[in-house]
């Protein structure tokens, strides 16, 4: 058994070592890509409604992007993120609304038709061919000749950094390896939509944070407008323009990464985006009343009275006196350590802060609001 894992231990060392040779290899190049980059297309679903049998399951989906914009569908297994996906490809039929590429409805068209490319989570790659004929498949259903596949086949996967692996074969990669050519295979026809579905999921965590900014280099160089499907929000907010939170067939709220960091617009959407505290409180006009404390409300909220704050771990701070409270647990977390205490009345808190404080479990200490404006929501 020890030999058996040591084997797979030096297997998988070497393998990412091979990535990580050509992840560098990729980011030291010239950051012009070597396909000729082309204006995005504007896409544009309206109202768009999907059944399986009786079971809806989008409401009616209205989402817009702009050509060349990078959008990301965030949200828990089976809200519709994967459905509103294939959909716009044409995977998916749709029972009721309209789906728009440069203003034209794309409803009845088929995939082929639609100037898409595709990346999903199962890398789907042709295990008879090389990684070149992989590539070129694409060209080759579109009657490209030999020497234009060849070349265009061979710029795209010097955009991925694997123009030195075009002779391999799927068994002979890594699982990272394999992903980067499912990419250059997206790219190598020069779509003007370019939809990724969960692509970086099957990887380990220093691979996907390196595939996930080189994607969105390339997608920046090419121009192609971009909708990535994840239920990542740290891949998310990293990489998207602005971000889709879905829940439950709807999209609760779209905007900008600090939008919906900083103004969630629901209580499903700051509870679902980074961690909050959440808190009974009382609004009284523009005050939020926590605590013994009174914080400035975050954008709009609902009618005077009972409500429930959310607040940021990074917004409640250790203090020499304050509201008292016992540490219950602390994480390391890198560059930061996050600490939950117990107040005196009874609630659990988080308190984000330097690591060089450690508390210690059990310890007595007080903590304050540092009085930021806070988002509320009706108390249920």
């Amino acid at each position: 058994m020890k030999t058996t894992e040591s084997r797979t231990a030096r297997a998988a060392g070497k393998a990412s070592a091979s990535l990580s040779s050509s992840l560098s290899s990729s980011l030291s190049s010239s950051a012009a890509s070597p396909l000729s980059p082309r204006e995005g297309a504007a896409v544009e679903l309206r109202n768009v409604v999907k059944y399986y049998a009786s079971q809806r399951a989008l409401n009616g989906v209205n989402l817009s992007m702009a050509p060349g914009e990078f959008i990301a569908l965030l949200g828990p297994s089976g809200c519709g993120k994967t459905t509103v996906l294939r959909a716009l490809s044409g995977l998916e039929s749709v029972s009721e609304g309209r789906i728009e590429i440069d203003g034209h409805d794309v409803v009845n068209t088929p995939v082929n038709k639609r100037d898409i490319g595709m990346v999903f989570q199962a890398y789907s790659l042709f295990p008879h061919m090389t990684v070149t004929q992989n590539v070129e498949f694409g060209l080759r259903m579109r009657k490209v000749d030999a020497a234009g596949r060849r070349r265009r086949a061979s710029e795209a996967l010097d955009m991925v950094g694997l123009g030195a692996f075009g002779d391999r074969y799927a068994h002979q990669l890594s699982g990272g390896q394999q992903q980067r050519v499912a990419l250059a295979r997206a790219l190598v026809t020069r779509p003007r939509v370019l939809l990724l579905d969960e692509p970086l999921s099957a990887l380990d965590a220093k691979v996907r944070v390196q595939l996930r900014d080189e994607i969105r280099r390339i997608q920046t160089d090419l121009g192609i407008t971009t909708l990535f499907v994840t239920h990542d929000q740290e891949e998310a907010l990293a990489v998207a323009d602005r971000v889709a939170v879905m829940r439950e067939g709807n999209i609760e709220q779209i905007g900008t990464p600090e939008d919906l960091y900083t103004r969630p617009a629901t209580s499903f959407v700051a509870t679902f985006i980074g961690l909050s505290n959440t808190l009974d409180a009382e609004l009284v006009g523009s005050e939020v009343q926590v605590l013994n404390a009174a914080l400035p409300l975050l954008g709009t909220g609902p009618a005077d009275g009972a409500v429930t704050a959310y607040i940021r771990p990074e917004d409640v701070s250790f203090a020499s006196t304050g509201i008292p409270a016992t540490v219950v647990a602390s994480s390391f977390l890198g560059s930061l350590r996050r600490t939950q205490v117990r107040l005196d009345s009874g609630e659990l808190l988080f308190v984000q802060h330097d690591v060089q404080l450690r508390p210690e479990s059990g310890e007595r200490v007080h903590v304050q609001l540092l009085g930021r404006p806070v988002a509320v929501d009706a108390r249920a």
